[in-house]
């Protein structure tokens, strides 16, 4: 049998990239796909995330140990089977390339020539890698129901009006132990900047409309965001996962330079939806990370 096995790691944003390329990698090149849940984070630097991909209507097999690489010594293993590789004339990994300054973007993929086995390791963070198969992946990517809070209070309010969807991220680059303050804060003036242009642009094309303030730290946002006009969402019960079911319900997006929002805004189905995203913050090293038919405000 065919396998492609895919290593996910990270939040929940990189790990959807993730698996929607290695979806449609398997579809186009008839390879049954399997996920690799553990390998991205048994280093103690990266259990600051969960394996998240559970929590949507995934049915792909988890892989079985041998085909894990998830602790120290199966790491080294893997590093000398990644140099052995080079060599092969039938290859097994396959690991999406990046330039000396870490930046990639869109590349054509071939697995013709690799082995029955193979395994993929990257962000694919760009739409066109999997938007072939985008009717597929949406209905994947549907979290399961049990795990909703379907009585949520903010759904009417979001139903109900002509709601813009704002999702802000914190502490971008102070969450592990080589904590830069600086340029956190310097992300988030440059994100507000951003938001408050969008603010007027949605102003002048949407009548009335109402503002919804997503963010994993709440805390210091009403001082940006002072008016009536403007509604912090605050859920407290499995917060990541409800937070990502509420984008369902947006009219609109002033996308966030955030993975996770970029997902929110791209599986919304509102075929009138306007899509804003920054043109100066890319929260990725894919220089093709936003959708060409997204509004581009600096």
């Amino acid at each position: 049998m065919k396998q492609l096995v895919v290593r996910i790691s990270e939040g929940i944003g990189n790990q959807l990239f993730m698996y929607a390329n290695a979806y449609a990698l398997s579809k186009k090149f008839n390879y049954n796909l399997i996920i690799d849940n553990t390998s991205g984070y048994f280093k103690k630097k990266n259990q600051i995330r969960n394996y998240e991909l559970n929590n949507f209507m995934i049915d792909s097999d988890i892989a079985n140990k041998n085909l894990k690489f998830d602790s120290y010594s199966k790491n080294v293993k893997r590093k000398l089977l990644k140099i052995i590789d080079i060599f092969r004339s039938r290859k097994k990994f396959f690991t999406e390339p990046k330039n000396s300054q870490k930046k990639t973007g869109l590349i054509e993929i071939s697995l013709e020539n690799y082995s029955n086995t193979i395994f993929i390791e990257g962000h694919f963070e760009c739409e066109k890698y999997f938007i072939k198969y985008e009717n597929e992946i949406k209905k994947l990517f549907k979290i399961r129901s049990n795990l909703i809070e379907s009585n949520n209070k903010y759904i009417n309010e979001l139903k109900n009006c002509n709601s813009v969807s704002i999702c802000i991220r914190q502490n971008r680059y102070s969450e592990r132990k080589d904590r830069n303050y600086l340029k956190s804060n310097q992300f988030l003036d440059d994100t507000i900047n951003y938001i408050y242009k969008s603010i007027d642009h949605i102003k002048k094309n949407v009548k009335n409309p109402k503002f919804f303030v997503w963010s994993n730290d709440l805390s210091n946002l009403g001082k940006y965001f002072n008016d009536s006009e403007f509604i912090f969402i605050d859920n407290k019960i499995n917060k990541s996962i409800n937070d990502f079911y509420l984008f369902s319900f947006c009219k609109h997006f002033i996308v966030g330079p955030t993975s996770f929002h970029w997902w929110g805004a791209w599986l919304n189905e509102n075929p009138n939806k306007i899509c804003i995203r920054p043109s100066n913050l890319n929260p990725s090293n894919n220089i093709d990370f936003w959708p060409n038919d997204w509004i581009k405000i600096s």
